[in-house]
């Protein structure tokens, strides 16, 4: 629980860090359409460091729920992996990093699911 709440806040840190650098460092200095591209990467950022936070507090409300561990893994790997490479996307403009985001989506969809089925079955 404690490591994912700490993952989740540094998430959520960075995502608004990144942001404004994003709003204030990057205007003007890359393609509008690259922009978009980082704002969307903050934004899923953001979301999934949300989900951290959930899986977090869930650990401690339901111990016995070893899947959300994995949740919990699913969920920071695909915020390396999603928003990770459309960062760097952005910022080099190198197409084909863009193969590597779905399987950050993949990752977030497995670790949404793992949090449904922990719930189906422990609450």
């Amino acid at each position: 629980m404690k490591l994912f709440l700490i993952l989740a806040a540094a998430n959520a840190f960075l995502s608004v860090a990144l942001g404004a650098f994003g709003a204030h460092g990057l205007e003007g200095k890359i393609p509008e359409r690259y922009l978009n591209i980082w704002e969307k990467a903050v934004t899923y950022q953001m979301f999934h460091a949300g989900g951290l936070f959930v899986i977090a507090f869930l650990m401690d409300k339901l111990p016995q729920a070893g899947m959300l561990n994995w949740a919990g893994w699913l969920m920071f790997i695909g915020i390396l992996l999603f928003s990770g490479s459309l960062y760097v996307l952005a910022v080099t403009q190198i197409s084909v990093l863009g193969a590597i985001t779905p399987l950050g989506g993949l990752s977030f969809l497995i670790a949404w699911v793992m949090i449904i089925i922990a719930a189906v079955k422990f609450l």
